[in-house]
């Protein structure tokens, strides 16, 4: 599935944002991919963290350092910004902006506790919660992608069982 709609950030600015399901990224120019942010499930709930340069609510995950595969980006800000573990892990799609191929990618997860959160390290993501997915929207409101990027992680929960 294709998306494509404008979004209105919280400065004001509106951005064409466009997304694609993908079942890999493996087509992907490596060094276009700046993202890897995973829709996390921890049993029936779903992690979400608070902080980053908007102080808002969102998915978990982070920037793709230089030398890291994309799942090793995914599972170091998982553990990082949640102190969880990524069990199992599916690409769900990506996301670019403004029509400039620069990737934003998003993973549906198995995750679970290494222990309580603390902090983040970097200092990024401040709180954590284990919500219902079905009420991720009095959290977060990115539109169609968003609906479309927390319904195929749903979609998608029952292949990552192990």
């Amino acid at each position: 599935m294709n998306i494509t709609e404008e979004y209105t950030g919280k400065s004001g600015v509106t951005y064409e944002m466009s997304y694609k399901d993908a079942d890999s990224f493996g087509d992907l120019n490596h060094s276009k991919c700046r993202q890897a942010y995973g829709v996390c499930f921890c049993e029936d709930k779903m992690v979400i963290g608070f902080g980053g340069k908007k102080q808002d609510w969102g998915l978990i995950g982070g920037t793709i350092e230089p030398g890291e595969t994309f799942e090793e980006t995914l599972k170091r800000e998982i553990q990082e910004e949640s102190n969880m573990e990524v069990i199992r892990a599916l690409p769900v799609g990506y996301q670019t902006r403004d029509g400039n191929y620069v990737y934003q990618l998003r993973y549906a997860c198995i995750v679970r506790p290494y222990g309580p959160f603390i902090s983040d390290p970097a200092g990024s993501i401040t709180e954590i919660k284990l919500i219902n997915p079905a009420e991720y929207k009095q959290y977060f409101d990115w539109g169609k992608i968003g609906e479309r990027i927390i319904q195929r992680a749903l979609d998608l929960k029952p292949n990552l069982n192990i």
